[in-house]
């Protein structure tokens, strides 16, 4: 896997949409393998740190700072030591599955050097690898994202509501991928509170809080 050795410092953090201040001066510390839960309503402004993070969405006030063993990285390249899954990602739908995990890993390699017939395996959809990605149930799409994310060969995992369409058989393998494949990563997961989507992570993130005040709680 590409160096773990990656920390991510958040200082004084504001994010606002026209005239509204989603949250602001929210600071924290992101260690290398930390698993930490951002949890609020709906509109909180939760996957919106997430985007901030990943390098897709610029900060109003405030900055992220990247450094990979004591060395600075740009955040524009930030995105190669990130892996990402969101309910609302878009996949390319004229793809097969099979041609989806290929094209894939053109851009990214998989943990362990996995191949992608295994990696369509682990992902419990190989009786559909033939069928295109638009004839998947939102269910189905949802665990090939999460595939996609937590095989990915990256340092940082950023889940956005990760169960999302997902029936309790299916929570369990995401539970069990995450386990098995993801306990070396720094993860950050976004969550309504939703106890099966971040039951490992050790941290977490109150968005309410940074309304005004700032907060972070250790379980």
């Amino acid at each position: 896997m590409t160096s773990t050795n990656l920390n991510i410092s958040i200082l004084n953090a504001g994010k606002k949409f026209g005239t509204d201040w989603i949250f602001r001066k929210l600071d924290l510390e992101i260690k290398p393998f930390d698993k930490i839960a951002i949890l609020g309503l709906n509109g909180s402004g939760k996957s919106t740190l997430l985007q901030a993070l990943s390098g897709y969405l610029t900060l109003n006030e405030g900055n992220i700072f990247f450094t990979l063993n004591g060395q600075p990285i740009d955040s524009e390249i930030m995105y190669r030591y990130c892996s990402y899954a969101s309910p609302y990602l878009e996949l390319i739908e004229d793809f097969t599955l099979a041609e989806l995990i290929t094209h894939t890993q053109i851009y990214k390699a998989f943990v362990n050097a996995l191949s992608v017939q295994e990696v369509i395996e682990l992902s419990g959809l190989s009786e559909h690898q033939h069928k295109f990605i638009h004839q998947f149930s939102s269910g189905m799409k949802q665990r090939l994202k999460l595939t996609l994310a937590i095989l990915a060969d990256a340092p940082v995992l950023l889940l956005d509501e990760p169960t999302s369409n997902l029936d309790v058989q299916v929570i369990q393998w995401y539970q069990t991928m995450i386990q098995n494949y993801a306990q070396d990563k720094t993860i950050m997961v976004c969550s309504n509170s939703i106890k099966e989507e971040y039951h490992f992570c050790s941290k977490t993130i109150l968005m309410e809080d940074y309304k005004s005040i700032k907060k972070t709680s250790t379980k």
